[in-house]
């Protein structure tokens, strides 16, 4: 199966510089994400996310430690972008998302980083933590794309997205592979720092599913388009892990693509909360897949990784 990338046929139907200049007025009084600021980025202000006008990069390169339908043979083209609109205490890239490692680039040059990408084989364009750099995002494509990107663009985000992006996203991401952290709002507020997760996070994962169904492969098994989610299981049942599985089951689908994560252990302020101060054990990560299994979800990526407590 050859799909061609969506943002092709947006950028044929002249409607792109339109979508650039609807998406960065949302920057004048930011409600790029649900957190909305309402600082004027265009200007250099900078809310929660401490991202102004520009994106910032902290690296970029072909990840082979990606799904294997992203990562195939060549690895999935990942970007970076340093700094996040979650505050999660368990960060394992917090020198990234909270430290914010990184460098301001123009979208002239993120288009490049993506046609170097293309051009090292890659399968995709995996943007991480996109979030709160959509307009920058959406500018970049648009010009990679009259440049010859024909690659799949992938939205790895947290989950914490704006409907009003979202929409603005309809028509050039390809696939979306949000997170899914949380089954209870509180102890998403308590560990990512943001207010009623569940409710925004339930909501973008349903447009996302409304954009693009589930996640379609090549006949090389790589995919092409689609929903792909990640749930991570936390210790001592704090993920919600039985509330996200069943929602995915009853309301998005039961084809949908899921990586149950068990890589969890306590990172950055992890140690602090007690709870999330210890690594998850096989039991608790068995239990995950049994709900998922019971729920009729049996499209899972579960490889299992070393360090689970037994």
């Amino acid at each position: 199966m050859s799909i061609e990338p969506v943002y092709r046929r947006l950028l044929e139907s002249g409607e792109a510089h339109q979508r650039i200049e609807q998406a960065y007025a949302h920057l004048q009084a930011c409600d790029v994400c649900p957190l909305r600021c309402g600082v004027n980025r265009l200007a250099g202000e900078r809310g929660m996310c401490k991202t102004g006008a520009r994106a910032q990069v902290s690296s970029f390169g072909a990840h082979l430690g990606e799904e294997q339908p992203l990562r195939g043979w060549a690895g999935s083209g990942t970007i970076f972008f340093a700094r996040c609109n979650l505050r999660c205490v368990f960060c394992q890239n917090f020198e990234i998302s909270q430290v914010g490692n990184g460098r301001e680039v123009e979208p002239e040059e993120l288009a490049e980083i993506m046609l170097r990408l293309q051009a090292a084989g890659c399968h995709n364009i995996n943007l991480v933590s996109p979030t709160h750099v959509v307009p920058q995002i959406i500018a970049a494509v648009l010009i990679a794309a009259q440049a010859g990107l024909r690659l799949p663009l992938v939205y790895n985000s947290g989950g914490y997205d704006s409907l009003d992006m979202l929409a603005l996203l309809d028509g050039i991401v390809d696939i979306y592979m949000p997170d899914m952290k949380y089954g209870d709002s509180e102890i998403a507020r308590r560990f990512s720092r943001v207010p009623r997760y569940v409710e925004v996070n339930r909501a973008a994962v349903r447009e996302m599913q409304r954009q693009v169904g589930d996640l379609q492969m090549d006949e090389q098994g790589i995919a092409r388009r689609g929903l792909l989610v990640r749930h991570l299981v936390l210790p001592n049942q704090l993920a919600g892990t039985e509330k996200v599985l069943r929602f995915l089951a009853d309301e998005i689908s039961k084809n949908v693509y899921l990586n149950l994560m068990d890589q969890y252990y306590p990172a950055y302020q992890a140690h602090n909360y007690p709870g999330l101060n210890r690594p998850i054990t096989s039991q608790e990560y068995q239990e995950a897949v049994a709900i998922a299994r019971q729920l009729g979800l049996n499209r899972l990526d579960q490889r299992q990784r070393r360090g689970l407590w037994e």
